[in-house]
């Protein structure tokens, strides 16, 4: 199925978190092979990158979002779309989230006082770097979802005119990291934040134990009892990478600023039902975004869900479907254009 079609959400899951929740119940996480490589940073520490086979020249860079890692059941979607139109995958998985491979409840730390957070670009870039260099030649497309979709849409906007990247997609990405958090300050928004923050937490008390200088501002105690993003985020994330404040993170870290300096073809698609964004974060997003970023909104479809299908044992993942052929085919494009050969 090329998903290329209108989405038709799936009649047994109404509603947006129904949506948002179906995959991370329902799907499988060794869905695609792996074979793990680990990158030494410039900063001493090291980026664990998961890859998977394909026929096909081109690469596909998938980046997970918030906790999640290369067996995040939407990632393994993606390489599976991938694999099916020949691309050979590989994921990033951000500092702290790599699962281990013989238990994927199991998060191995990383050696740096550091994590990862919306706005950290250095590792994408070093990533796209060494690939690069690596495959000269080789088209690489990106494909973020959620966090990964705003550090992948912020890197673009940092790097105007940059040709490393071939394409990119950006599924459910927040865009404004201030509204999002805003958006989920609600009862039902509350149990989402609670969620991440069980895991997010025990990652802050870890760091401050095994750096106590470099995360002296990091208030453990208000983070594990977090009830918002912005609770956690001030109390944890801001002071530990160097922002004045939770205010200050969003503000600089938000993909929505860079999306006028994009000149790579990229694709944003969301849902307008998204628990996670307002729809008006959306089009705020695609009334200043440059030409090269095509926008889709669907009505129905909550956070990294666009479930379709007839039954439950036929669903079907449209969003990752859509956005793999829409990669595949702006590679097919640029090998068309005269003298791109």
């Amino acid at each position: 199925m090329s998903g290329e079609g209108a989405f038709r959400p799936a009649w047994w899951l109404p509603g947006a978190h129904l949506q948002t929740l179906w995959g991370r119940l329902a799907r499988p996480r060794r869905l695609v092979p792996l074979r793990r490589e680990v990158l030494e940073t410039v900063d001493g520490d090291e980026l664990l990158l998961d890859h998977a086979a394909g026929s096909l020249g081109a690469r596909l860079l998938v980046l997970h979002g918030l906790e999640g890692s290369s067996n995040s059941v939407y990632v393994q979607g993606l390489l599976a779309a991938g694999r099916r139109l020949g691309f050979r995958g590989s994921v990033l998985n951000f500092r702290s989230c790599a699962r281990d491979p013989a238990d994927l409840s199991r998060m191995l730390p990383n050696r740096r006082p550091r994590l990862y957070h919306s706005g950290e670009t250095e590792d994408l870039d070093f990533v796209v770097r060494t690939l690069a260099d690596r495959e000269p030649g080789v088209p690489l497309a990106v494909v973020g979802v959620s966090l990964g979709g705003n550090v992948l849409l912020k890197w673009l906007g940092e790097h105007p005119g940059q040709t490393a990247v071939a394409s990119a997609a950006a599924l459910s990405a927040p865009f404004d990291l201030a509204a999002s958090a805003r958006h989920l300050e609600t009862p039902v928004g509350r149990v989402y934040v609670r969620s991440f923050v069980a895991t997010l937490a025990p990652k802050a008390r870890a760091v401050a134990a095994r750096f106590p200088e470099a995360a002296a501002g990091i208030d453990v105690a208000r983070a594990e009892r977090a009830r918002s993003f912005w609770e956690f985020d001030e109390a944890a994330t801001a002071p530990l990478h160097g922002f004045a404040g939770a205010d200050d993170y969003y503000r600089r870290s938000s993909s929505l600023a860079f999306l006028p300096k994009i000149t790579t073809p990229t694709l944003c698609l969301s849902a307008a039902d998204d628990p996670f964004l307002p729809a008006e974060a959306f089009e705020r997003a695609r009334a200043v975004a440059s030409p090269s970023v095509e926008f889709r909104l669907v009505p129905r479809g909550g956070h990294i869900g666009f479930v379709s299908g007839a039954a439950p044992w036929r669903a079907v993942y449209w969003a990752e479907t859509l956005a793999v052929a829409w990669l595949a085919r702006r590679l097919d494009e640029d090998k068309k254009e005269p003298g791109s050969g």
